[in-house]
C-alpha cells in the first residue's frame, strides 16, 4: 500500500516496481498486437481473415488474454506514476492519471470487440441462420472495430503521455531527455490516432513513421527498473512543493 506521508515513501523502490509493470505491459501489447493481431487481421480481407481466426483460435486468444492482463497491470502503474511524480506538480499528475485511466478503460471496453469473433465460432447452433459468409465479415468488423477503439484509447494516452513528458522535463530526479521523447511519441500517437479516424487510408502510410518513437517508453520502463529515481533530489522536491503550499495558505 502507497502511504498518503510522502516523508515515509521510497521513491526508488516504487520506481523500480513501476518500471516492471511497464515492461509488462510493453511487452503484453508487442505481443498482442504486433505478434498476434497484426499476423491474423488481414486488412481488406473478410476471407482470409476469418481463416486465420479459425486456424488460429488459441493463438488469437492467448493475445487476448494477455492484453487482458496488461490493462490490469496499468492501474497500479498509473497509481505508481502519480506518486512518484505529483511532487513536481499535482494538478498536472492527475491529469497524466486521468487521461491514462481512461485510455485504459476504453482499451479494455474495446476488447468485447475483439472477443467477439471467438463468440461467433463456439455458438454456430445459435447463429444457424446467418450464412458463413455473414459471420465472417461479422467477424471481421468485430475485428476493425477493435482497432478504432484502441485508436481511441490511444487518443487519451497520447494526453497522457504529453503531460508526464512535463512532469519529468521539471523533475529533477529524471532525465530530461526522457520527457522529451515521451513528448515526441505523445504527438505521434495523436497524430496517428486523428489520421486513422479521419483519414484511414492515409494512416496506413504514417504508421511506420511513428514506430520509433516507442523508444521513449521502452527508456522510460527500463530508466525506472534499473535506474530508479534519486531519493534525495525527489525527496528535496516533495519537500519543496510542501514549503510552497504552505506559503500559499498563508
Amino acid at each position: 500500500m502507497i502511504p498518503g506521508d510522502t516523508s515515509r515513501v521510497r521513491p526508488s523502490r516504487y520506481a523500480r516496481i513501476a518500471g516492471a509493470l511497464y515492461m509488462i505491459v510493453i511487452l503484453g501489447g508487442t505481443f498482442a498486437e504486433v505478434l498476434v493481431r497484426s499476423r491474423l487481421v488481414v486488412p481488406g480481407n473478410v476471407a482470409a481473415t476469418a481463416h486465420n481466426l479459425l486456424l488460429h483460435a488459441l493463438l488469437y486468444r492467448s493475445g487476448l488474454a494477455v492484453e487482458v492482463f496488461y490493462c490490469a497491470c496499468n492501474v497500479p502503474l498509473i497509481l505508481l506514476l502519480y506518486h512518484l511524480l505529483k511532487v513536481v506538480n499535482k494538478n498536472v499528475a492527475v491529469m497524466m492519471a486521468v487521461f491514462a485511466l481512461i485510455a485504459d478503460a476504453v482499451e479494455s471496453a474495446s476488447l468485447l470487440s475483439a472477443i467477439a469473433p471467438l463468440a461467433m465460432s463456439q455458438d454456430a447452433h445459435a447463429l444457424s441462420g446467418f450464412t458463413a459468409e455473414q459471420l465472417n465479415a461479422a467477424a471481421y468488423l468485430s475485428a476493425q472495430l477493435f482497432e478504432q477503439g484502441f485508436a481511441v484509447s490511444l487518443v487519451f494516452f497520447g494526453f497522457s503521455c504529453l503531460t508526464m513528458a512535463y512532469l519529468i522535463v521539471h523533475s529533477k530526479f529524471l532525465p530530461r531527455i526522457i520527457g522529451i521523447l515521451l513528448a515526441i511519441e505523445g504527438m505521434g500517437y495523436l497524430t496517428n490516432s486523428f489520421t486513422l479516424l479521419l483519414a484511414p487510408a492515409l494512416e496506413a502510410r504514417i504508421f511506420p513513421y511513428f514506430t520509433a518513437t516507442a523508444i521513449a517508453e521502452i527508456s522510460f520502463s527500463l530508466w525506472l527498473l534499473v535506474m530508479g529515481v534519486d531519493d534525495q533530489r525527489w525527496q528535496r522536491q516533495a519537500d519543496a512543493g510542501i514549503v510552497c503550499a504552505q506559503v500559499n495558505v498563508q
